[in-house]
């Protein structure tokens, strides 16, 4: 008998049903290296019979462990060969055992291939988990972790071996974080429901917040219960919720909200986002004061007692960091030396820090503060600092935009070469008098014309004109009342607003000026002498109204004139006649169109690139033989007000083109002639087919014609103007908007007018070299032209350093002074041939000396 044979037969009957019964694979093998036992599991992993290979060599079950007859202990995964060739992974034991003093090797085995296969797919999800972007963590149903990927230690800082087993919520749970909608997904998970999401402010392991997208769900069994839930988190700071402040700010602009409520709109999103700040936006004026924009948490008496404050190196935090231009933190208000004047309230309410950071201009000014108050001692977190540098250039393109629409707003009320009260701002300013005005008292209206202001112009130039003017408004500023008001209300004359002025009172001030301004005025090197003519008109001895009132002061200052000027009138129930005055240079107005006295001066337009000449603009001029010279902003108005100036305007346009094909007969290659047309003419929707048979009468092609409007043409009567400018384009006539950046008008708008050209303003050139401003509204009006395919014309040029400038900028056009004033025909032409003379004498000069060279070489 051999041992084995020994050990099969001392292996009980019981333990020999039990290892057929195990569900492991049981293999014995002898000293011999036979096969002594092969129970039905084993059958099954090799898929041999037990009867087969009992017995038989070991080797037919081809496991390397069993050769060489080894005895150690063996424990391994391995890819099993099976004897039908087919391959399994099984989890292979080895032990030995001594028996009636022979070893056997017992071998224990178990398929593990589909184990193997989710193993596999496993480590593959792994692999994809780590890849994605989003942190994932899996939970067990008492919400301990059992699973994170890398994602999760990018975005928390916490190691898999750090979090899992911790709980969830206390890993990543922070003070402001909402249990509530985490716990009430989770319990309609386990009620069977579906997953969801939530917008959560966690926090990472150095306790900085972070917005994360939750969604969560639950990974169950095949009976639906759950085993795991499951959360995908992304990371939302930026993407969503700095984004959504930028969305919020962009409508409000877009909804032109004022910037009051724009303030107050970010303050209370931020204060969402950040749950625990009180937000506060301040602007800064130019002179340095402090003024609430938004602060909707802040006690409203706070807020009003912080306007008006000025900015200083110990006023607050806010006010300190606005001065030095930098973030400034009091972590706490109580204890700071800064705040000791105004830390009560904010104590009292319950604030104990704060976190100012300045807002700044694009050219570098402050322009504003950006504040965070807590409630507690403490400094800013990561996520607040990503808030405030979002916030802070937020607040300054809604602040600048603020600023800007202040600006449209005082251009559009004031005078833009004086600063004063303009026309439009004159009657409400007159209006509030009136309605002021108690019973028994008066207010005084005294209308200001300077003598002789025209030949200032001529002789020395507008911009010398300009500089009286500015100086004037001066003087005048100087020797009226603190509650009086000047305004301008265009050329050379002014406006004073008189409340609680009798007609004695008002006589005082009319004098007090005459005298002031009986001192010349220097103009550079030159000293002006200077006089005007004031009248004056009384509210309510006079009229109850404005216009009346104001016709009224009008018409006292033409008296003042007549009388011999730089002296006063006060209106009186006599000058009525100037009514007839009025109508008398009404009927003379009519006269001169019907006998052809208006006649029409050139001024020549000069290309920047070569000195050639672009085009002349035609200037209406009125010599009446009684009136002498009568100034375009004396009847032009008056044409307006009387219903003439379309006729002028057709008059102007036939004139224009008969002088230009005179010109063209005569041989003077003048590329276009510019005609300045009213908005009036501009509604007449004959318009085009007017100009379309002037052209045809003169056998004039339509780009010869350019004509020129200003920005009210478009701005009023909008659909019936530009219906009649698109007619115009289509006929091939150019247009031209006139004193560019003067009035109201919109670029977007002006983006889709059939416009060729934009013409720059006088009032922009004075002070071009050495006025930044003047010079960004320039550079800006050029730049605009080009943005859009437009010519673009400078208008009163008077020096070399203006035309310089302009050149430099790229501007396509100039015209003034500097080349010639506005000239008769016959003067225009002699001017043009001395130009073109003096432009071949340049191009001679320039070629003289290569021509010396060449001829040189050729000898």
């Amino acid at each position: 008998m051999f041992a084995s044979d020994r050990l099969v037969t001392e292996i009980p009957d019981v333990l020999r049903a039990a290892l057929e019964r195990a569900d492991d694979g049981i293999v014995i093998v002898d000293d011999a290296h036979r096969i002594t036992h092969f129970n039905a599991a084993a059958e099954r992993i090799w898929k041999l019979a037990a009867a087969d290979v009992l017995g038989s060599d070991a080797a037919v079950l081809t496991l390397n462990c069993l050769h060489g007859g080894a005895t150690t202990d063996f424990r391994d995964e391995i890819s099993l060969a099976r004897c039908d060739g087919s391959r399994i992974k099984a989890q292979i034991a080895m032990s030995s055992a001594n028996v009636a003093g022979a070893t056997h090797r017992i071998v224990f085995a178990r398929d593990v291939t589909l184990d193997a296969e989710r193993r596999v797919r496993i480590g593959l999800l792994h692999a994809v988990s780590d890849q994605t972007n989003r942190a994932v963590i899996i939970t067990d149903v008492e919400q301990n972790i059992v699973y994170v990927n890398s994602a999760f230690t990018a975005l928390f800082g916490y190691t898999s071996e750090e979090a899992e087993g911790r709980r969830a919520g206390d890993l990543i749970a922070g003070r402001h974080t909402d249990r509530d909608a985490v716990v009430s997904l989770v319990r309609r998970l386990m009620t069977g429901g579906h997953g969801g999401e939530a917008e959560l402010l966690v926090c990472d392991k150095d306790g900085e917040e972070i917005w994360v997208c939750a969604r969560i769900d639950a990974f169950r069994d095949k009976k639906g219960r759950v085993r795991h839930i499951f959360a995908l988190l992304e990371d939302i700071t930026e993407t969503k919720q700095l984004r959504s402040l930028q969305q919020l700010i962009m409508a409000a602009l877009a909804d032109e909200a004022p910037i009051t409520e724009i303030a107050d709109r970010l303050c209370r999103r931020v204060e969402q986002i950040a749950p625990g700040v009180v937000c506060s936006l301040l602007h800064v004026d130019a002179a340095g004061l402090l003024h609430p924009l938004g602060g909707p948490s802040l006690p409203e008496d706070y807020s009003r007692s912080l306007d008006g404050i000025a900015i200083g190196p110990e006023v607050g935090t806010c006010g300190t960091g606005a001065y030095y231009g930098i973030p400034v933190l009091v972590a706490d208000i109580d204890a700071d030396p800064r705040w000791q004047p105004y830390k009560a309230r904010p104590l009292e309410v319950g604030l104990r820090a704060c976190w100012s950071t300045p807002i700044k201009a694009k050219d570098g000014r402050v322009i504003g503060t950006f504040g965070f108050y807590y409630r507690e001692p403490r400094a800013p977190s990561r996520w607040h600092r990503q808030i405030v540098d979002a916030c802070v250039n937020l607040g300054a393109f809604a602040i600048e935009r603020k600023e800007a629409r202040a600006e449209i707003a005082r251009l559009a009320y004031h005078d833009m070469l004086t600063g004063l009260p303009n026309r439009a701002q004159l009657r409400h300013l007159i209006t509030t008098a009136i309605d002021a005005c108690p019973t028994g008292g008066h207010v005084a209206l005294a209308f200001l014309d300077v003598d002789h202001f025209k030949d200032v112009n001529d002789t020395l130039g507008h911009a010398a004109g300009d500089e009286l003017l500015i100086q004037l408004a001066q003087r005048l500023r100087e020797h009226i009342g603190p509650e009086d008001m000047l305004g301008r209300l265009g050329g050379d004359e002014f406006v004073i607003l008189l409340p609680q002025r009798n007609a004695e009172a008002a006589e005082r001030v009319a004098t007090g000026i005459t005298e002031a301004l009986a001192a010349p005025l220097r103009l550079g090197s030159k000293l002006m002498p200077m006089s005007a003519s004031i009248g004056i008109s009384l509210y309510p001895d006079h009229a109850t109204d404005i216009d009346t009132l104001m016709q009224q002061a009008d018409a006292a200052m033409y008296m003042a004139k007549q009388a011999g000027r730089s002296t006063h009138r006060l209106f009186s129930a006599e000058m009525n006649g100037l009514t007839e005055q009025r109508l008398a240079l009404i009927a003379a107005l009519r006269r001169a169109i019907a006998e052809g006295a208006l006649t029409l001066s050139y001024q020549p337009q000069i290309r920047s690139c070569d000195g050639a000449i672009h085009g002349v603009e035609a200037l209406a001029r009125w010599h009446d033989a009684e009136l002498g010279d009568v100034s375009p902003a004396k009847f032009i108005p008056l044409a307006e007000e009387c219903g003439l100036i379309e006729q002028i305007g057709l008059w102007s346009v036939r004139e224009a083109c008969r002088q230009m094909a005179s010109w063209r007969r005569a041989g003077l290659n003048i590329p276009s002639v510019s005609v300045n047309l009213s908005p009036i003419n501009f509604r007449n929707v004959t318009l085009a087919a007017r100009l379309k048979d002037i052209l045809v009468e003169y056998d004039l092609p339509p780009d010869a014609l350019m004509l020129e409007i200003t920005e009210g043409a478009f701005m009023q009567d909008r659909v019936a103007a530009l219906e009649t400018m698109n007619a115009i384009r289509e006929l091939g006539v150019g247009l031209s908007v006139d004193d560019f950046g003067t009035g109201y008008s919109s670029l977007s708008r002006l983006a889709h007018l059939p416009i060729r050209e934009l013409k720059i303003d006088r009032s922009f050139m004075r002070d071009i070299e050495k006025d930044a401003g003047a010079l960004a509204i320039a550079t800006a009006v050029v730049r605009v032209g080009q943005g859009l395919g437009m010519t673009v014309v400078a208008e009163g040029v008077e020096t070399e350093g203006q035309r310089r400038t302009l050149a430099e900028l790229g501007c396509d056009v100039v015209q003034g002074f500097l080349y010639a004033p506005a000239l008769a025909p016959v003067a225009f032409e002699r001017w043009l041939i001395e130009h073109c003379a003096e432009q071949a004498r340049a191009m001679l000069g320039r070629l003289a000396p290569v021509d010396g060279i060449a001829v040189k070489r050729s000898a």
